[in-house]
């Protein structure tokens, strides 16, 4: 027997060994498995920690872009945390739009969602389509934009987010980051339906890149209200991304890969429709393990009963958003467009 001396090489021995706890079987009713696997990732994410309060819900500016009224705004979601974020409605649009809301990962802030450059290297940013915002109105949709906390305006720095120290004060709290951005996007869907009657808010998607697509899928699998997700370059086996390199702090959730790995929980997706983008060549969401992912997932929906409503979008470059690939899935898929 080989001696193992380094404790993250052990670790990852024991990850490969350990068979997640409520992975699907078929030795239960579907829905019986999902009323179970969502309260347990729930209580990993700590949601728990999160109630309700008055929203404080105020509009800060209008402004006319070239192509979308933008309506800057803020909301309390929870008691003292507020969350900046943008509206935006096509110009000339007749009735309620189906609504995109859009979050972003790593980067510099949500301005990039609006296709704003606003310190060095966003350029680079939005040459990889992270213009999330400015695409869903080309589309024919409204989009909110919302900034993630330590991004941006919530504890970013202008060389980009800061998450190291706050995600260490979160868990010494028993909370976690991932938990509060998933909070923070359902109570901006409260703020869609009391707030802007612009949007169908029986048609809300949301879609992110990176961490932004982390938040996108863990939100999917909570929240009912979400009509269909676009996580893109985030979805991968926990065993060849989050665990075999480092990553942001903000990625690990304690406890998640000894009772699944990430293609399990789409089944807590399904039925509606998911479209899970990925780079061929992204350095540190492996493709071999978004393949898996994506095997995983689509058993997961034929189990539900929704063959079809999962989609995998591959881009021929690294860790970016693909425009071109993901939204003509997405609209196929939604049938929105």
């Amino acid at each position: 027997m080989n001696k193992i001396v380094n404790p993250h090489s052990h670790l990852m021995q024991i990850m490969r060994e350990t068979e997640p706890k409520l992975a699907y079987k078929n030795d239960m009713p579907f829905e019986q498995w999902r009323e179970i696997a969502r309260a347990k990732l729930s209580e990993l994410l700590r949601m728990d920690k999160f109630e309700r309060c008055p929203s404080l819900f105020d509009i800060e500016s209008e402004t006319d872009r070239d192509t979308f009224t933008d309506i800057r705004f803020t909301f309390q979601s929870e008691e003292g945390y507020f969350v900046p974020c943008h509206f935006c409605v096509p110009k000339g649009a007749a009735g309620p739009l189906p609504i995109v809301i859009c979050v972003q990962g790593h980067s510099t802030g949500m301005h990039q969602s609006l296709g704003e450059a606003k310190y060095e290297g966003d350029a680079e940013g939005l040459a990889g389509d992270r213009d999330y915002a400015v695409q869903a109105v080309a589309q024919g949709y409204c989009a909110l934009v919302l900034e993630q906390r330590n991004f941006g305006e919530c504890g970013g720095t202008p060389k980009g987010p800061d998450c190291y120290h706050s995600d260490m004060t979160a868990l010494l709290l028993g909370r976690t980051t991932a938990g509060a951005r998933v909070w923070d996007i359902m109570r901006s869907i409260d703020i869609i339906e009391a707030r802007f009657p612009q949007a169908d808010a029986k048609k809300i998607a949301l879609t992110g890149n990176s961490g932004g697509g982390t938040a996108t899928f863990y939100t999917a699998c909570l929240e009912d209200r979400l009509a269909a997700a676009m996580p893109s370059c985030a979805v991968c086996t926990y065993d060849d991304s989050i665990g075999a390199m480092r990553h942001c702090s903000c990625n690990y959730v304690p406890g998640v890969r000894e009772y699944f790995n990430m293609g399990d929980l789409a089944g807590l997706i399904a039925p509606k429709p998911l479209i899970i983008a990925a780079g061929r060549h992204d350095g540190i969401f492996p493709y071999d393990g978004v393949l898996k992912s994506y095997e995983t997932a689509l058993r997961m929906y034929a189990a539900a009963g929704a063959d079809g409503n999962c989609a995998l979008v591959t881009g021929e470059e690294g860790h970016r958003f693909y425009a071109e690939e993901s939204w003509p899935v997405f609209n196929r898929l939604t049938g929105w467009n």
